[in-house]
């Protein structure tokens, strides 16, 4: 059926298969062989935002409150800036969306994402407050407070002119 050279051509091509196999594990084998090791991309296991709160003219803020929110666990941390207006988050999961912003004496800096796609394990985002506009929450209270004044006033004249 088969001659001598084709039974050992089959031969030798089938023990060739099965010294790969065994050799670099195709099919799921024990033994990897010389296979290259996986190298593992580890990025950092935690990182921080650090940053400075500037007035309109990029002069420091201190005692300004900086405000750090996940915006996957709606957590909330807030930080006190020194007298040269930084502030730090440490310890902040990589790979996580925060926003930051700063607020002082009712004006509101924009809000800033430091973004879970940012790999830095040390990013910097400085803050600016436009501390001649006030935060919209802020107008209208103080509005409210003067109409209300506004509306005693009223009430005093007119019982006094009784």
């Amino acid at each position: 059926m088969f001659s001598p050279k084709k039974l050992a051509s089959i031969a030798a091509l089938l023990l060739s298969g099965a010294l790969a196999y065994g050799q670099y594990g195709i099919g799921g084998g024990q033994n990897k062989g010389t296979l290259a090791p996986e190298v593992q991309k580890t990025g950092p296991t935690v990182r921080s935002v650090t940053g400075v709160v500037l007035d309109q003219g990029d002069n420091p803020l201190a005692r300004a409150v900086v405000y750090l929110k996940n915006t996957k666990t709606l957590t909330i941390k807030t930080y006190i800036s020194n007298e040269k207006g930084n502030y730090q988050f440490t310890g902040l999961v990589p790979n996580q969306d925060y926003e930051l912003h700063a607020e002082l004496s009712g004006s509101k800096s924009p809000t800033k994402t430091l973004s879970g796609f940012d790999s830095r394990e040390k990013a910097t985002l400085n803050l600016h407050i436009d501390q001649s506009k006030k935060s919209t929450d802020q107008k209208s209270s103080d509005e409210t407070k003067k109409d209300s004044d506004e509306s005693k006033k009223n009430e005093d004249s007119h019982t006094q002119n009784k």
